[in-house]
């Protein structure tokens, strides 16, 4: 009966003289709006650098780059990715990350956890929006970390 249910709704209402047209936001129960944007789950692939393509799809959302063997920083073209909100690079053999990844405003989710890293740019610090930092596994600098937490007060940050 439940199935069935809109459908005498709508007949009922359409008989009634009423529209049968749903309310222009109306999203039937049970459904969730798709995010804006897009995925791109490059992981466990044995990329040893980051495809030079992956800059230009510039509505990605999330990347994940997590499981594979990259031992460079990033290119710097990764501030290119402005509307990214979750980028995975764990379980590499990172030993530096760029300064760019300071630019990237929207960035709520950073996971840099079981790479090689030695230090960290002070711009990770104008991540405002940021909400997890995952630092763990790597042997970087405390007092480096130590600066960069002071910027982000409302950041959980995994040591």
């Amino acid at each position: 009966m439940k199935r069935y249910l809109p459908l005498l709704l709508t007949i009922a209402i359409a008989g009634a003289g009423c529209t049968s047209e749903p309310a222009p936001n109306y999203r039937p129960p049970g459904t969730v709006k798709a995010p804006a944007g897009a995925m791109l789950d490059l992981s466990n692939k044995g990329l040893t650098s980051i495809p030079e393509d992956t800059f230009s799809k510039t509505d990605l959302v999330r990347l994940d780059l997590s499981h594979n063997q990259l031992t460079s920083a990033p290119q710097s073209q990764i501030g290119q990715l402005q509307d990214l909100k979750f980028l995975d690079l764990s379980d590499n053999a990172l030993t530096g990350i760029p300064a760019e990844l300071g630019q990237l405003k929207k960035l709520e989710t950073l996971d840099l956890s079981n790479n090689k890293l030695t230090g960290l740019p002070m711009e990770l610090g104008n991540l405002v929006r940021l909400r997890i930092l995952d630092v763990s596994g790597n042997d970087y600098s405390a007092q480096d970390l130590d600066q960069i937490a002071g910027k982000l007060k409302w950041t959980d940050i995994k040591r």
